[in-house]
């Protein structure tokens, strides 16, 4: 498979569009459509899902107004990927620069001491995020795809799984290991576990990371991952403004 290019990466098809520029929206209006809450343009997840929410590619003021209305007076929104100008009434609150990875040859395989979570397992899934801080785990972003867990003596001790799940595409999010058992490997064992399981479905694996994150850089691109594009991770704050009194709606 060769490399995919796309903004922030140098090459032919750079201005090209693609569905992983935009991966909450191709999600949201894709495989994920189920999951998708609505107001006018603006798609979110579930609150208690994820907080993955998406744009469209050229958001208007009507599309501002509707995400404020959506978030509430005042709150933090993530703005995932998104690296246009905020309006005037919008703060910048949080952001990271970050990259974007897709499988350019990795060694998928099954791990024999993997085992699938659910629903059952999210308070221990939950209390390992705690401790090791992945990025965002909520009581319901079990339910965005596979999850897989090694467990040692019967406790959680590592995890990793699918979130975004745009057309063609699947994301690999929540890797994370207990500090004491560090450095046995077990990461690359349950990517490269999530990874065939996701390649067993005809679809491609991809994640994301801070660009900061060298380690992890370094595990990936060792595995088969290879730069695609970089991005940002960025959150704002809605104006105090009050929104208009509509709830958001499942998109039909």
């Amino acid at each position: 498979m060769s490399a995919v290019t796309g903004p922030g990466v140098a090459g032919p098809a750079a201005a090209v569009p693609h569905v992983l520029d935009n991966p909450a929206l191709a999600s949201l209006t894709g495989p994920h459509a189920h999951f998708a809450e609505r107001r006018g343009r603006v798609l979110r997840y579930p609150v208690d899902v994820s907080p993955w929410l998406a744009l469209p590619d050229d958001p208007d003021s009507r599309d501002w107004a509707d995400l404020a209305a959506l978030a509430g007076p005042g709150a933090e929104v993530p703005l995932p990927g998104f690296r246009g100008e905020l309006p005037e009434d919008w703060e910048t609150t949080f952001r990271v620069e970050g990259v974007q990875f897709v499988d350019d040859g990795l060694a998928a395989a099954p791990d024999p001491e993997a085992v699938r979570l659910g629903p059952a397992d999210v308070p221990e899934m939950l209390d390992l995020v705690a401790r090791t801080q992945p990025g965002p785990f909520l009581p319901r972003t079990v339910e965005l795809g596979t999850y897989l867990g090694i467990r040692r003596d019967g406790a959680l001790i590592a995890m990793a799984g699918e979130r975004l799940h745009p057309p063609g595409w699947t994301e690999i999010s929540a890797v994370c290991t207990d500090p004491a058992f560090r450095g046995e490997g077990l990461a690359t064992r349950l990517i490269l576990a999530v990874a065939h399981g996701i390649r067993e479905h005809g679809e491609t694996p991809f994640l994301h990371t801070s660009a900061e994150n060298t380690n992890a850089i370094r595990l990936y691109e060792s595995l088969g991952f290879r730069l695609r594009r970089r991005t940002a991770f960025l959150a704002a704050r809605a104006p105090q403004r009050p929104a208009e009194d509509h709830a958001a709606v499942p998109v039909p």
